[in-house]
């Protein structure tokens, strides 16, 4: 496979977790065990835009028992042959091999997967405007060793808040920030701005009014429910991201954000 495979550094790697929620997108080539007429093959392709059943195959990292997966799109985009070529958006742990193993059952014909590229992993496409290959790590990482200019860094690495832009957010007061970093649950007081579509249990981000990722939190209340709370807890901490201390402590030991 190849494409788009975000790699995150030092305390970055807190957010890839994330990454277990993002859609992606693939390119896929699917080979046909027989020949089939093109016009059968795009029905059958739109059939799968739906919530559907999976096991993972036998070569798979997961445990093998039926789950399943929502397929947003197909687009079909070409066939040479026995080999077809289709786009497909879905959510994050759908394998794309048993996908085209199915669609092969269902025009008689038995398929495989030949060749996949993906094309987006949650916010991150093959359009992004820092999006590189490893050989261009490899070149501007030799020219910051050699220069020690930080702004070289900024060509490949990108702020850790870009993985987190398809998140819900919950934006806070300064003084709720070194409390949330040393683990305190947001409570009402501390927000001052909640995302639309927050529902109870989602993961959301919470952030400061500069932009800064403060943690990753799951919702104890609705966007609705949040709006009405003036006590209470709205956002259990999952993972803290910003270091202790980058902001003032004006919180007193005991009490939440």
């Amino acid at each position: 496979m190849t494409g788009i495979l975000p790699i995150t550094l030092e305390d970055a790697t807190k957010v890839v977790q994330v990454f277990l929620y993002g859609g992606k997108e693939y390119v896929c080539v699917m080979k046909l065990h027989g020949d089939v007429k093109e016009e059968q093959i795009k029905p059958v392709l739109k059939e799968f835009e739906d919530e559907i059943y999976q096991r993972p195959p036998l070569r798979s990292s997961v445990k093998r028992q039926l789950r399943t997966r929502r397929i947003y799109y197909i687009d079909y985009l070409e066939v040479d042959g026995r080999n077809v070529l289709f786009k497909v958006g879905c959510e994050a742990g759908t394998y794309i091999r048993k996908l085209c193993f199915d669609i092969g059952e269902i025009l008689g014909v038995g398929a495989h997967m030949q060749e996949l590229r993906r094309t987006r992993s949650g916010p991150f496409t093959e359009t992004s405007a820092t999006r590189v290959t490893l050989h261009d790590v490899a070149y501007w990482f030799g020219e910051w060793e050699e220069k020690k200019d930080e702004a070289i860094l900024h060509k490949f690495i990108e702020p850790m808040e870009n993985a987190l832009v398809l998140l819900p957010k919950i934006v806070v007061r300064d003084s709720a920030v070194d409390a949330l970093c040393h683990g305190a649950n947001l409570t009402a007081p501390g927000v001052l701005s909640v995302g639309s579509g927050i529902e109870k249990g989602s993961i959301l981000g919470i952030f400061t009014l500069k932009g800064e990722a403060v943690a990753l939190a799951k919702a104890l209340a609705s966007t609705e429910e949040m709006l009405d709370l003036k006590h209470g807890a709205v956002a259990g901490l999952q993972r803290v991201l910003m270091p202790r201390g980058t902001y003032p402590r004006v919180w007193k030991t005991g009490s939440g954000a």
